[in-house]
């Protein structure tokens, strides 16, 4: 006879069974709290995701082993994780799906391992996750979609990886990101639209990277952005309104090279309270511009102030806005090391006796000024021009000047000359301009720079000569511009590069020499152009380049030759840029791709542009090298009847083939089973066999009696219905007893498959998800 239990002593029992359990699932190597279900596998050296962790188990900690890859589904036994760290397991590779099924992990850590990709859906199935760190990897490319699963993201921190450049869309589908941390990274280019879609980003740090320009353009995409970190990157001038952030209230640009900001640089920034520019190379700072009423805190500490007269404008304004000034003076030595707040203006004054004679008289004239003083704002300006003190700007755009004009203010930053009819620049053109930034001479009839027209200014970063009839320059057309970093020569009579005249402008970044008429790219062209970026030459003749044409140019990151005459790729010549991510050969006579014509770039091109060349045939090895490097290539409007294999790449964001006539037969099966397997649009469409003519390759069906096209239809080509995703269960003590209780009925019963609802099988998402069209 069996004696019956009282109900509180059943309660009693299962409520002391549940650490017994618990510590039958715990694995050998960890330590398993059943009160607090988290599980320790801290150096362990397991080579795996213990697979008998217990499934209610919601902090799981494997740090210091070594897993190396994480597999499709590596944590599909543990459902109910909310925290899960993976810092130092020499994690390489993270597969797609890898933490699919953790609907509830809000705090993911992968940092310190050996990570180099973010693929497409990495981190699929996190859509609760707020946190993920993926600090010291060797991060060196993001592809488009990686982060779309996470739509609940607060905090992505991807610092101290390789990351060179951030393109379009990288942060897709953060739609409630607050911080972006990209800190300690090679950031040296961030497409336009790299932050497109971050709609609530507070908070971005891009401090400690390569970047040479304040990004403009691609900032005034976070519209809700209100702290900006760009410390500890090596710019050098911050030129006018270059800054335009509505809601931003605190800039830090400490520790790097700036030597001159434009007194503008913030004024499109209406909230900035704090701005940090110390450790520069500033020796003197105009008061900024009345664009930013409410900063408060201006940080200059460790730059070398000289505190003499010139700072006395700048010391008063702060006075007058009640701006507090950081810093110390770095000279004259009997005010080096005094605190800006504490130097009064008067004693501000230039360094010989005759300067301070006439600035104590000044100072005493300002008591009653006399009559005749002219108002504040004048500024010096040549007849038929207009100069607006307040911007620094001066124009004498389309006012039929035959000479250059002369005496404009020496603080002039930006000089619009466009329009006009100067016909030769002679030397020494512009005396006493050495601060202009921008100097614009377009549609001016200039036939001819003499040496030295420039001399003087050394401030000069971009230099407008477009849409004039220039057809060589000299090779001291520029001496006197060491900063000169874009060159605009467009639309002139240029027949060839005109070699030797970049000797003089080693800050050279952009070259623009698009629609003259150059008709071949000799050897030695780009000489003296060592840190050349950007070449354009778009709507030229060129038919060809001679090998070495571009040796000089090592660093070219983009190359425009489309609209040009070539017949062939020119391998050869590209074999000399090992950095190119951007070439464009659209709309020449390009007929035939050889094999391996690429492969010099196999490490560094991303965007490539075929399209329009009335291309006939591509070897089956043209895109050899390229693989997973390549992200856009644009092939349309051209004669293909069969493309190469793209199976080898696997990071293509975009892919056009529309307008080509291809034949929907066995050759082109290798494009139907690879459209397949990717997650984008493809335009393609049959022009042959006529019956076929108009159709989507993907949606026709000749392929399947091709040998090896047997499955390829086994797959729906519409989107899978995803999942629905398990509904959260409350682990409180109830809930524990009923799962034991289920467990304990199904290990007595004679069918254990069908005896606990926790191993119901659950339909899987297709991991496909594609949108071929």
């Amino acid at each position: 006879m069996f004696c019956q239990l009282s109900p509180s002593t059943l309660w009693l029992l299962l409520l002391l069974w549940i650490p017994a359990a618990l510590a039958a699932k715990c694995p050998q190597q960890c330590v398993c709290d059943p009160i607090q279900l988290t599980v320790t596998c801290v150096n362990k050296n397991l080579t795996e995701v213990p697979p008998t962790v217990d499934e209610i188990t919601v902090k799981l900690d494997l740090r210091g082993n070594n897993i190396q890859e994480l597999p499709t589904g590596a944590f599909k036994h543990t459902l109910y994780l909310t925290h899960l760290s993976l810092q130092r397991c020499s994690i390489r590779r993270v597969k797609e799906g890898a933490f699919r099924g953790l609907g509830r992990l809000v705090f993911l850590n992968l940092a310190n391992n050996n990570i180099d990709i973010l693929y497409q859906e990495s981190f699929d199935g996190l859509s609760s996750l707020k946190q993920l760190m993926i600090d010291r990897n060797r991060v060196e490319e993001i592809q488009p979609g990686a982060f779309s699963q996470l739509g609940f993201l607060n905090l992505l921190s991807i610092t101290h990886n390789q990351l060179v450049y951030i393109p379009n869309l990288a942060f897709q589908g953060l739609q409630n990101i607050k911080w972006l941390r990209l800190s300690h990274n090679s950031l040296n280019y961030l497409d336009i639209e790299a932050f497109a879609g971050l709609f609530t980003l507070t908070r971005l740090s891009l401090d400690h990277n390569e970047l040479q320009f304040f990004p403009t353009e691609t900032m005034t995409r976070l519209p809700q952005l209100t702290r900006l970190d760009m410390g500890y990157n090596p710019m050098t001038y911050l030129g006018e309104e270059v800054v335009s952030m509505a809601k931003l209230t605190h800039l830090f640009l400490d520790h790097m090279s700036l030597q001159d900001l434009a007194n503008t640089a913030i004024s499109k920034c209406p909230n900035i309270k704090h701005f940090d520019i110390s450790h520069n190379q500033l020796r003197v700072i105009q008061p900024f511009s009345e664009g930013s009423p409410n900063l408060a805190r201006l940080v200059l500490t460790g730059n070398p102030i000289y505190c003499n007269c010139y700072l006395r404008p700048l010391r008063e304004w702060a006075i007058r806005r009640k701006l507090k000034l950081m810093g110390t003076c770095g000279g004259p030595a009997h005010l080096s090391g005094e605190n800006l707040e504490e130097v009064k203006p008067i004693d501000l004054r230039c360094q010989s006796q005759e300067a301070m004679l006439k600035a104590e008289f000044e100072e005493a004239s300002r008591v009653t000024p006399r009559p005749t003083v002219q108002p504040e704002n004048t500024i010096k300006c040549p007849t038929n021009c207009a100069c607006e003190a307040e911007t620094h700007h001066s124009s004498c755009e389309n006012r039929g000047h035959t000479k250059i004009p002369r005496g404009f203010a020496p603080n002039t930053r930006l000089l619009d000359l466009r329009g006009n009819r100067f016909h030769y620049i002679p030397s020494n053109s512009f005396p006493g301009v050495a601060q202009v930034v921008s100097l614009h001479l377009q549609r001016s009839k200039i036939v001819e720079v003499e040496d030295g027209a420039f001399s003087g200014m050394k401030g000069l970063i971009y230099l407008y000569l477009s849409e004039n009839d220039l057809s060589s320059l000299s090779p001291n057309a520029f001496k006197g511009v060491p900063q000169l970093t874009y060159l605009h020569l467009e639309k002139n009579r240029f027949t060839n590069i005109p070699k030797g005249a970049f000797k003089l402008v080693p800050s050279l970044l952009s070259l623009h020499l698009e629609n003259n008429n150059i008709t071949k790219l000799e050897g030695g062209s780009m000489a003296g152009a060592e840190g050349l970026r950007a070449l354009y030459l778009t709507g030229n003749n060129i038919r060809q380049m001679s090998p070495s044409a571009l040796e000089h140019a090592k660093d070219l990151d983009t190359l425009h030759l489309g609209g040009n005459k070539l017949r062939e790729v020119p391998t050869e010549a590209l074999s000399k840029v090992g950095n190119l991510r951007d070439l464009r050969l659209s709309g020449n006579s390009i007929h035939w791709v050889g094999p391996n014509v690429f492969q010099p770039l196999e490490r560094t091109l991303k965007e490539l542009y075929l399209d329009n060349n009335g291309l006939e045939k591509m070897s089956q090895h043209s895109l050899e090298g390229l693989g997973p490097g390549l992200r856009s290539l644009y092939l349309e409007g051209n004669r293909l009847e069969e493309v190469p294999d793209l199976h080898p790449l696997t990071s293509l964001e975009v892919i056009n083939l529309a307008d080509n006539p291809l034949m929907c037969d066995c050759p082109l099966l290798p494009l139907r089973m690879w459209i397949e397997k990717v997650n984008l649009k493809v335009r393609a469409t049959c022009a042959n066999p006529p019956e076929l003519r108009g159709l989507r390759v993907k949606d026709v069906h000749i392929f399947k009696a091709c040998p090896g096209g047997e499955t390829i239809l086994s797959l729906p080509t519409a989107k899978l219905p995803k999942a629905t995703k398990p509904k959260p269960t409350h682990l409180n003590g109830m809930r524990k007893i009923k799962m034991l209780k289920a467990k304990s009925q199904a290990r007595g019963s004679p069918n254990t498959k069908h005896g606990s609802t926790k191993k119901t099988a659950k339909p899987q998402r297709h991991t496909a998800r594609r949108e071929s069209a």
